[in-house]
This record gives C-alpha cells, structure tokens and sequence, in this order.
C-alpha cells in the first residue's frame, strides 16, 4: 500500500480512543478519517482536535464506507469480539483494544474468524510496546537476564463504572478479563508458556456484580513465577507496576518509564520509534497493513494468554 492507511477509531470519546487518536496523529503512514461515537458532541471535539474530516454515532455507520481501510476498537469490552468480527467480515483490518473479549469462546471466535480472513486482526497488549519492557525483552532475548519472578500490581479505585480519566461510563470494567490480561500476556512474552495458573478472588461487589480483588499466581516453562495482585478498591496510587527480579538486576516498570531496583533510572530513549506504548502499537498495527504481514500481537499471537484466563474464570466459578 502506497498512500496512507485510512482508519476509523470507534469509541473515540473514551480515553484510550483518545489515546489512539494522539498516538495515529503521529504517523505519516495514517490518515484517521472517521472518528465514531455515540457521544456525538464529545465525538465532534475530538474530531475538530485532530482534524478528522467524519464523525458518525457508531461502528455500524463506519462499515461498508469507501474513505476506510482499518478500524480501531476502542469501544466497551463487552462489545469488542463481535465487533471485531464484524469489522473483519466487512473486510477492513482490526484493532481491537485489549481485551479481545470477556470470555474465552468469544475469543475463539475472533481467532476463528481472523484465520478464515486475509485482514490484520490485532490485540491492543500495550505491554509488550511499552519501551519499558521492551528493553527487558531485549536483555532476557540477548542472554543478560533471565527473570526469576515477575511481581506486578494492578491498582485502581473503581467502586463506580468510571474509566482510566475518572468519568463515568456506561458498562462494568473486570479485573480478571482486561487487567489481568497485561500481566498473564506479558509474563508469557517475557519467559515463555505458563504452565500453571491459580487465582483467588475476593467478594462480589453487591451492584457492579463484579470481585473487586484478585490475586493470580503464575509458573512459566523455565521455572519463572508470577504473582499478580488486583484491586479495584485501593485509593491511591493507581496503575500497574512491575517489579522484575532476575539473576544479573531487578527493574521496576512503570508503563513506558523504566529504574532498578535501586530506583536508577534507564534510559530507553534508543528502545523503539517513541517512548509512547500506545503509539507504538499503532505503528505496528499500520506497519503489518502496508507490509501485508501479520501483526507481532495478532489475535493467533495472543489468544494463548485467554486461555489462561478461561482456565482461571473456571477455578473462580467453581
């Protein structure tokens, strides 16, 4: 492909549609043509900020149109997999933010249908285009590091249905089916196949329907551990972070910043094209386009991590 690739972001209202919108506007290779929403007045603000040409109320507006090749899904999780199939049997390319879905047979589906369709269908796992972990994969992949545990914790106060900027939104977010997904996908990445998951969960909030604590231990195929622990009930601070403990250091990982144990900084302003995860996602989702190749998250590069996931929803369940 010569000219730009030309892209729809639904759910452009949302944070992370924003994200993407800031994270696109940096790529001479895209063109970011429609902008989608139901939130139309939020929408045409976003729009009038990057200068984006169309604003429409939603994804089914956005299929079958001419001014479109790809389409990034920043909608609500429960309405990911079957948009995403829906993109891809528009014949338009996919990304969809992470999850892929709330539910292991829904993420079958979209692995199914992005192997029966010549379109890029892509994960948002933002963690592996972090720098930060990047530089760590790149010290385990050159023999300097081999990581012996992975400690993370994943820490929000969500005790409402509001999103990463603290405004309200319309569905109930899941610590195990989204947030825990980073984790378990980039523990993969780091040290191969896990071989063994556990998980413990805490009560059931009584009107999001939903555990608001969760605890997950993991085992890779080289020995390496996890322990993972969400909450939605902690005030302050909020975020990820990732302590990794290995033979020659300890690095601790905050999004795209990365120190040691020490709390040094390192440098990983040479690691990749930017120091932005979330734009580095979208320049490999626009290189795999142009390239005609497959995108290092696909949905078949990815879906191992949901199977972990359905393993661990059918040990809470019972």
């Amino acid at each position: 492909m010569d000219r730009p690739v030309r892209v729809a972001v639904v759910g452009a209202a949302g944070a992370f549609g924003r994200n993407h919108l800031a994270g696109l506007a940096q790529l001479p290779e895209a063109e970011v043509t429609i902008v989608a929403d139901p939130r139309i007045q939020a929408a045409q603000a976003v729009a009038d900020r990057y200068g984006v040409p169309t604003v429409l109320p939603g994804l089914e507006e956005v299929l079958g149109r001419d001014d479109v090749d790809a389409v990034v899904l920043a909608t609500p999780t429960p309405l990911h997999a079957a948009q995403a199939q829906a993109v891809l049997a528009a014949g338009l390319h996919v990304e969809v933010e992470i999850p892929l879905a709330d539910s292991l047979a829904d993420a079958e589906a979209v692995l199914a249908a992005s192997q029966a369709s010549d379109q890029v269908a892509m994960v948002g796992h933002t963690r592996r285009f972090n720098p930060s972990h990047q530089w760590v994969h790149r010290r385990v992949a050159d023999g300097l590091l081999t990581i012996q545990q992975l400690d993370a914790q994943t820490y929000f106060f969500r005790r409402t249905n509001t999103n990463a900027q603290g405004e309200p939104r319309s569905w109930t977010d899941h610590l195990l089916w989204h947030h825990a997904a980073h984790t378990v996908d980039l523990f993969a990445h780091q040290t191969g196949p896990i071989t063994r998951a556990q998980a413990l969960q805490g009560p059931i909030h009584p009107v999001l329907g939903i555990a608001m604590d969760l605890s997950i231990q993991l085992k890779s195929q080289t020995g390496a551990l996890c322990t993972l622990s969400l909450s939605f009930n902690n005030d302050g601070p909020f975020g990820t972070f990732f302590r990794y403990i290995g033979d020659s250091g300890t690095y601790l990982a905050l999004y795209d910043d990365l120190v040691t144990g020490h709390n040094e900084p390192i440098d990983t302003s040479t690691v990749a094209a930017s120091r932005n995860g979330i734009e580095l996602q979208d320049r490999e989702f626009v290189s795999a386009i142009r390239q005609g190749r497959e995108a290092s998250t696909s949905a078949a590069r990815v879906i191992d991590c949901y199977r972990v996931l359905g393993a661990l929803a059918e040990q809470l369940e019972s």
